[in-house]
């Protein structure tokens, strides 16, 4: 559906631009667009190299399994069908410390792994089990403390303060995580009751 909202956006514009005699700077807005989008990729890729970069390493030297330690009893409330010696919950803690330092292109990888280990401990294939579901809703409203991809975009756009938002984000993306962590644990008791 939002597909289909962006191209009738895109034909209604092209439209426009043709009837009043403006195609050209549909072309100049396009070629823009492409050259900023291809520059701020760029410039992301030192921020996302560093974050990438420090997650490897804590995995390597172990912090992971350290963090997981400390998560677990938070994480069997979320996720109480999982097993304690699950490879998800290794996935699942580094989605959620990506996602918490407001990397979402490097939680990406982490989320897939996590998904791939929680279908083999799947009962029913076909159908997603309550841990997906669960982690599905925390990987969308997970709470970032250091909005670093955001805070890139702004440095990149010359802001002058691209750290302002911080405290908002942390506010916004907490109530989000509060919220799906309610309805998710209603949802579940409503099902077995």
């Amino acid at each position: 559906m939002v597909n289909l909202i962006w191209l009738l956006m895109l034909i209604s514009g092209i439209c426009v631009a043709a009837v009043t005699g403006r195609i050209e700077a549909v072309t100049t807005s396009a070629l823009k667009a492409a050259e900023l989008g291809v520059e701020v990729a760029i410039e992301l890729i030192g921020v996302m190299s560093l974050w990438l970069g420090l997650m490897k390493l804590a995995e390597e030297a172990g912090l992971i399994r350290v963090i997981a330690r400390i998560f677990s009893p938070f994480i069997r409330l979320l996720f109480p069908s999982i097993k304690a010696e699950s490879p998800a919950l290794g996935a699942i803690i580094l989605n959620l410390s990506a996602n918490i330092l407001g990397l979402g292109n490097a939680a990406t990888p982490f989320g897939l792994k996590a998904m791939q280990e929680l279908q083999k401990e799947n009962p029913q294939p076909e159908v997603a089990s309550p841990a997906m579901i669960t982690f599905l809703a925390l990987n969308t409203s997970c709470i970032t403390l250091i909005p670093a991809t955001v805070i890139g975009v702004r440095l990149k756009a010359n802001s002058l303060n691209p750290t302002e938002i911080i405290g908002t984000t942390i506010f916004a993306t907490g109530c989000a995580m509060t919220v799906a962590i309610i309805v998710d644990f209603l949802i579940r008791s409503r099902r077995k009751a």
